[in-house]
Protein backbone atom coordinates (compact mmCIF):
# COMPACT_ATOMS: atom_id res chain seq x y z
CA UNK A 1 0.00 0.00 0.00
CA UNK A 2 2.88 2.39 0.81
CA UNK A 3 4.36 1.65 -2.60
CA UNK A 4 1.04 2.55 -4.24
CA UNK A 5 0.93 5.91 -2.49
CA UNK A 6 4.55 6.65 -3.45
CA UNK A 7 3.89 5.57 -7.03
CA UNK A 8 0.86 7.88 -7.33
CA UNK A 9 2.81 10.82 -5.93
CA UNK A 10 5.65 10.13 -8.38
CA UNK A 11 3.10 9.96 -11.24
CA UNK A 12 1.65 13.36 -10.35
CA UNK A 13 5.17 14.78 -10.06
CA UNK A 14 6.01 13.55 -13.58
CA UNK A 15 2.80 15.06 -14.93
CA UNK A 16 3.67 18.36 -13.30
CA UNK A 17 7.15 18.31 -14.80
CA UNK A 18 5.79 17.53 -18.29
CA UNK A 19 3.23 20.32 -17.97
CA UNK A 20 5.93 22.79 -17.03
CA UNK A 21 8.11 21.72 -19.96
CA UNK A 22 5.16 22.30 -22.26
CA UNK A 23 4.56 25.70 -20.71
CA UNK A 24 1.31 24.64 -19.07
CA UNK A 25 0.13 24.84 -15.48
CA UNK A 26 -0.56 21.77 -13.39
CA UNK A 27 -4.26 20.87 -13.70
CA UNK A 28 -6.27 21.92 -10.68
CA UNK A 29 -7.80 18.48 -10.35
CA UNK A 30 -4.41 16.78 -10.16
CA UNK A 31 -3.23 19.30 -7.57
CA UNK A 32 -6.33 18.68 -5.48
CA UNK A 33 -5.79 14.93 -5.79
CA UNK A 34 -2.19 15.27 -4.55
CA UNK A 35 -3.37 17.31 -1.59
CA UNK A 36 -6.09 14.75 -0.88
CA UNK A 37 -3.56 11.90 -0.87
CA UNK A 38 -1.34 13.77 1.56
CA UNK A 39 -4.23 14.46 3.92
CA UNK A 40 -5.66 10.93 3.94
CA UNK A 41 -2.33 9.09 4.22
CA UNK A 42 -1.63 7.46 7.56
CA UNK A 43 1.68 7.30 9.39
CA UNK A 44 2.97 4.49 7.19
CA UNK A 45 2.17 6.26 3.94
CA UNK A 46 -0.89 4.15 3.16
CA UNK A 47 -3.94 5.80 1.60
CA UNK A 48 -7.00 5.51 3.82
CA UNK A 49 -10.25 5.09 1.85
CA UNK A 50 -13.49 5.37 3.79
CA UNK A 51 -16.02 2.71 2.82
CA UNK A 52 -19.69 2.00 3.40
CA UNK A 53 -20.23 -1.58 4.51
CA UNK A 54 -23.46 -3.51 3.86
CA UNK A 55 -22.76 -6.01 6.67
CA UNK A 56 -23.33 -8.76 4.11
CA UNK A 57 -20.13 -10.87 3.85
CA UNK A 58 -20.48 -11.92 0.21
CA UNK A 59 -21.34 -8.43 -1.00
CA UNK A 60 -18.74 -6.65 1.12
CA UNK A 61 -16.07 -9.08 -0.06
CA UNK A 62 -16.97 -8.41 -3.70
CA UNK A 63 -16.71 -4.67 -3.00
CA UNK A 64 -13.38 -5.10 -1.18
CA UNK A 65 -14.92 -4.00 2.11
CA UNK A 66 -17.81 -1.84 0.91
CA UNK A 67 -18.63 1.10 -1.31
CA UNK A 68 -15.99 3.80 -1.55
CA UNK A 69 -17.25 7.12 -0.19
CA UNK A 70 -14.85 9.30 -2.20
CA UNK A 71 -15.47 8.10 -5.71
CA UNK A 72 -17.97 7.69 -8.53
CA UNK A 73 -20.41 4.76 -8.28
CA UNK A 74 -22.75 3.98 -11.18
CA UNK A 75 -26.26 2.59 -10.61
CA UNK A 76 -27.81 1.42 -13.90
CA UNK A 77 -31.34 0.40 -14.86
CA UNK A 78 -32.15 -1.43 -18.08
CA UNK A 79 -35.24 0.62 -18.91
CA UNK A 80 -37.36 3.43 -17.56
CA UNK A 81 -39.73 0.79 -16.20
CA UNK A 82 -37.05 0.05 -13.59
CA UNK A 83 -36.28 3.71 -12.89
CA UNK A 84 -38.23 3.70 -9.63
CA UNK A 85 -36.31 0.70 -8.32
CA UNK A 86 -32.92 2.18 -9.25
CA UNK A 87 -33.84 5.53 -7.68
CA UNK A 88 -35.03 3.81 -4.53
CA UNK A 89 -31.79 1.86 -4.27
CA UNK A 90 -29.73 5.06 -4.54
CA UNK A 91 -31.83 6.70 -1.81
CA UNK A 92 -31.37 3.63 0.38
CA UNK A 93 -27.59 4.00 -0.05
CA UNK A 94 -27.79 7.61 1.11
CA UNK A 95 -30.00 6.57 4.02
CA UNK A 96 -27.50 3.85 4.96
CA UNK A 97 -24.67 6.37 4.72
CA UNK A 98 -26.39 8.79 7.09
CA UNK A 99 -27.30 6.03 9.55
CA UNK A 100 -23.85 4.38 9.63
CA UNK A 101 -21.74 7.54 9.67
CA UNK A 102 -24.18 9.52 11.87
CA UNK A 103 -23.85 12.54 9.62
CA UNK A 104 -26.43 15.11 8.66
CA UNK A 105 -26.37 17.41 5.70
CA UNK A 106 -28.05 18.29 2.42
CA UNK A 107 -28.34 16.01 -0.59
CA UNK A 108 -28.13 17.29 -4.17
CA UNK A 109 -30.12 15.49 -6.89
CA UNK A 110 -29.23 16.58 -10.45
CA UNK A 111 -31.39 15.26 -13.29
CA UNK A 112 -31.13 15.95 -17.00
CA UNK A 113 -34.22 17.30 -18.71
CA UNK A 114 -35.32 14.04 -20.30
CA UNK A 115 -35.01 12.01 -17.08
CA UNK A 116 -36.94 14.65 -15.16
CA UNK A 117 -39.79 14.43 -17.69
CA UNK A 118 -39.88 10.63 -17.66
CA UNK A 119 -39.39 9.90 -13.95
CA UNK A 120 -40.69 13.14 -12.44
CA UNK A 121 -39.50 14.97 -9.35
CA UNK A 122 -38.62 12.90 -6.25
CA UNK A 123 -41.62 12.57 -3.91
CA UNK A 124 -41.01 14.05 -0.47
CA UNK A 125 -43.09 11.41 1.32
CA UNK A 126 -41.14 8.61 -0.33
CA UNK A 127 -37.77 10.22 0.43
CA UNK A 128 -38.69 10.34 4.11
CA UNK A 129 -39.19 6.55 4.11
CA UNK A 130 -35.46 6.14 3.44
CA UNK A 131 -34.46 8.08 6.54
CA UNK A 132 -33.76 11.30 4.65
CA UNK A 133 -35.30 14.60 5.61
CA UNK A 134 -36.96 15.89 2.40
CA UNK A 135 -36.23 19.47 3.48
CA UNK A 136 -32.52 18.74 3.03
CA UNK A 137 -32.86 17.51 -0.57
CA UNK A 138 -32.07 19.96 -3.36
CA UNK A 139 -33.28 19.05 -6.85
CA UNK A 140 -31.95 20.61 -10.04
CA UNK A 141 -32.93 19.89 -13.64
CA UNK A 142 -30.72 21.83 -16.09
CA UNK A 143 -31.82 21.92 -19.71
CA UNK A 144 -28.38 21.09 -21.11
CA UNK A 145 -26.19 18.17 -20.10
CA UNK A 146 -23.13 20.43 -20.05
CA UNK A 147 -24.81 22.57 -17.39
CA UNK A 148 -25.61 19.45 -15.37
CA UNK A 149 -21.97 18.35 -15.55
CA UNK A 150 -20.78 21.76 -14.44
CA UNK A 151 -23.25 21.72 -11.54
CA UNK A 152 -22.08 18.26 -10.42
CA UNK A 153 -18.43 19.36 -10.46
CA UNK A 154 -19.23 22.57 -8.57
CA UNK A 155 -21.22 20.66 -5.95
CA UNK A 156 -18.35 18.25 -5.33
CA UNK A 157 -15.78 21.02 -5.19
CA UNK A 158 -17.84 22.96 -2.64
CA UNK A 159 -18.06 19.95 -0.25
CA UNK A 160 -21.43 21.33 0.86
CA UNK A 161 -23.41 18.12 0.26
CA UNK A 162 -23.27 14.76 1.97
CA UNK A 163 -23.75 13.07 -1.40
CA UNK A 164 -24.59 14.01 -4.97
CA UNK A 165 -26.90 12.06 -7.30
CA UNK A 166 -26.39 12.66 -11.02
CA UNK A 167 -29.32 11.26 -13.02
CA UNK A 168 -29.00 10.80 -16.80
CA UNK A 169 -30.72 8.69 -19.45
CA UNK A 170 -29.19 6.32 -21.95
CA UNK A 171 -25.62 6.74 -23.17
CA UNK A 172 -25.37 10.36 -24.34
CA UNK A 173 -22.32 11.31 -26.39
CA UNK A 174 -21.49 14.42 -24.29
CA UNK A 175 -21.02 12.12 -21.27
CA UNK A 176 -18.33 9.54 -21.88
CA UNK A 177 -15.12 8.21 -20.39
CA UNK A 178 -13.46 11.62 -20.20
CA UNK A 179 -16.37 13.21 -18.34
CA UNK A 180 -16.68 10.29 -15.92
CA UNK A 181 -12.95 10.47 -15.19
CA UNK A 182 -13.24 14.18 -14.46
CA UNK A 183 -16.16 13.61 -12.07
CA UNK A 184 -14.32 10.75 -10.39
CA UNK A 185 -11.30 12.97 -9.76
CA UNK A 186 -13.53 15.69 -8.36
CA UNK A 187 -15.16 13.20 -6.00
CA UNK A 188 -11.77 11.93 -4.80
CA UNK A 189 -10.44 15.44 -4.27
CA UNK A 190 -13.55 16.42 -2.29
CA UNK A 191 -13.86 13.15 -0.38
CA UNK A 192 -17.58 12.98 -1.22
CA UNK A 193 -19.58 10.19 -2.91
CA UNK A 194 -21.11 10.75 -6.33
CA UNK A 195 -23.83 8.34 -7.49
CA UNK A 196 -24.37 8.22 -11.24
CA UNK A 197 -27.97 7.11 -11.80
CA UNK A 198 -28.25 5.94 -15.42
CA UNK A 199 -31.72 5.00 -16.74
CA UNK A 200 -32.29 2.85 -19.84
CA UNK A 201 -28.57 2.76 -20.57
CA UNK A 202 -26.12 0.11 -21.68
CA UNK A 203 -22.80 -0.85 -20.15
CA UNK A 204 -19.96 1.35 -21.32
CA UNK A 205 -16.39 2.23 -20.37
CA UNK A 206 -16.41 4.41 -17.28
CA UNK A 207 -14.11 5.59 -14.50
CA UNK A 208 -16.64 4.53 -11.87
CA UNK A 209 -15.11 2.35 -9.17
CA UNK A 210 -18.23 0.16 -9.07
CA UNK A 211 -21.17 -0.32 -11.41
CA UNK A 212 -24.39 -2.04 -10.39
CA UNK A 213 -27.45 -3.02 -12.38
CA UNK A 214 -30.70 -2.74 -10.41
CA UNK A 215 -34.01 -4.48 -11.13
CA UNK A 216 -37.18 -4.61 -9.04
CA UNK A 217 -37.96 -7.80 -7.15
CA UNK A 218 -41.23 -8.96 -5.53
CA UNK A 219 -41.52 -7.85 -1.93
CA UNK A 220 -42.03 -10.38 0.81
CA UNK A 221 -44.99 -10.34 3.16
CA UNK A 222 -44.69 -8.19 6.26
CA UNK A 223 -43.26 -10.02 9.23
CA UNK A 224 -45.03 -9.72 12.59
CA UNK A 225 -43.46 -9.48 16.03
CA UNK A 226 -43.69 -13.23 16.64
CA UNK A 227 -41.87 -13.93 13.37
CA UNK A 228 -44.91 -15.02 11.37
CA UNK A 229 -45.88 -13.43 8.06
CA UNK A 230 -48.99 -11.34 7.60
CA UNK A 231 -50.81 -12.89 4.66
CA UNK A 232 -51.65 -10.57 1.79
CA UNK A 233 -49.45 -7.74 3.08
CA UNK A 234 -46.55 -5.99 1.33
CA UNK A 235 -43.26 -5.82 3.17
CA UNK A 236 -40.05 -3.90 2.63
CA UNK A 237 -38.75 -3.11 -0.88
CA UNK A 238 -36.49 -5.70 -2.50
CA UNK A 239 -33.87 -5.08 -5.19
CA UNK A 240 -32.05 -7.44 -7.53
CA UNK A 241 -28.47 -6.14 -7.61
CA UNK A 242 -25.93 -7.30 -10.19
CA UNK A 243 -22.32 -6.20 -9.70
CA UNK A 244 -21.17 -5.50 -13.24
CA UNK A 245 -17.89 -3.81 -12.26
CA UNK A 246 -16.10 -4.85 -9.08
CA UNK A 247 -13.08 -6.83 -7.94
CA UNK A 248 -14.71 -10.03 -9.23
CA UNK A 249 -14.22 -10.87 -12.92
CA UNK A 250 -17.70 -12.42 -13.23
CA UNK A 251 -20.92 -10.54 -12.40
CA UNK A 252 -22.49 -11.37 -9.05
CA UNK A 253 -26.19 -11.04 -8.25
CA UNK A 254 -27.72 -10.36 -4.84
CA UNK A 255 -31.33 -10.00 -3.73
CA UNK A 256 -31.35 -7.24 -1.12
CA UNK A 257 -34.20 -6.18 1.13
CA UNK A 258 -34.11 -2.64 2.51
CA UNK A 259 -35.46 -2.35 6.06
CA UNK A 260 -37.07 1.08 6.25
CA UNK A 261 -37.25 1.02 10.05
CA UNK A 262 -33.71 -0.12 10.87
CA UNK A 263 -32.20 1.51 7.76
CA UNK A 264 -30.08 -1.46 6.76
CA UNK A 265 -29.93 -4.17 4.08
CA UNK A 266 -30.62 -7.88 4.46
CA UNK A 267 -30.38 -10.76 2.06
CA UNK A 268 -33.94 -11.40 0.91
CA UNK A 269 -35.33 -14.89 0.55
CA UNK A 270 -37.25 -16.17 -2.41
CA UNK A 271 -40.93 -15.11 -2.42
CA UNK A 272 -43.14 -17.57 -0.57
CA UNK A 273 -46.31 -19.10 -1.93
CA UNK A 274 -49.61 -17.26 -1.38
CA UNK A 275 -50.80 -17.46 2.22
CA UNK A 276 -54.44 -17.98 1.23
CA UNK A 277 -54.36 -21.76 1.15
CA UNK A 278 -57.25 -23.44 -0.63
CA UNK A 279 -58.33 -20.34 -2.56
CA UNK A 280 -57.75 -19.42 -6.14
CA UNK A 281 -55.26 -16.61 -6.72
CA UNK A 282 -56.59 -13.25 -7.82
CA UNK A 283 -57.53 -12.85 -11.50
CA UNK A 284 -57.44 -16.55 -12.21
CA UNK A 285 -58.82 -17.22 -15.67
CA UNK A 286 -59.72 -20.81 -14.87
CA UNK A 287 -62.35 -19.86 -12.28
CA UNK A 288 -64.22 -17.29 -14.39
CA UNK A 289 -67.51 -18.37 -15.96
CA UNK A 290 -68.11 -18.05 -19.68
CA UNK A 291 -69.81 -14.89 -20.92
CA UNK A 292 -73.56 -15.37 -21.59
CA UNK A 293 -73.96 -12.96 -24.52
CA UNK A 294 -70.76 -13.68 -26.41
CA UNK A 295 -70.75 -14.75 -30.03
CA UNK A 296 -70.87 -18.43 -30.84
CA UNK A 297 -67.58 -19.96 -31.76
CA UNK A 298 -67.28 -21.20 -35.36
CA UNK A 299 -67.91 -24.88 -35.67
CA UNK A 300 -64.90 -27.03 -36.29
CA UNK A 301 -64.57 -28.39 -39.82
CA UNK A 302 -64.44 -32.12 -40.41
CA UNK A 303 -61.93 -33.94 -42.52
CA UNK A 304 -62.28 -33.27 -46.27
CA UNK A 305 -61.80 -36.50 -48.15
CA UNK A 306 -62.39 -35.36 -51.74
CA UNK A 307 -64.10 -32.62 -53.74
CA UNK A 308 -66.87 -33.41 -56.24
CA UNK A 309 -66.16 -32.90 -59.92
CA UNK A 310 -67.46 -29.68 -61.41
CA UNK A 311 -68.92 -31.55 -64.41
Amino acid sequence: MARNAAAQEKLFALREQIARLEGKNLPAVAAAEMENIAIRADGEGRIVHERLSFDIPGLDDALNGGLLLDTLTEIRSGSFNDAGSASGFVLSLVGLLKARKAIEGPLLWIADGFSACETGVPYAGGIKQFGIDPHTVFHASPRRLDDALWLAEAALESKAFVATIFEIHGNPKPFGLTESRRLNLRAKAAGRPLFLLRHAGEEEASSASFRMSVEPAPALERRLVDGSLLGGSIGHPVFNITLEKSRNPAPLTFRLEWNLRDRQFHLAQEPNKPSFVGKWPAHSGASLSASADRQDRPKALGSVLAFEKAS
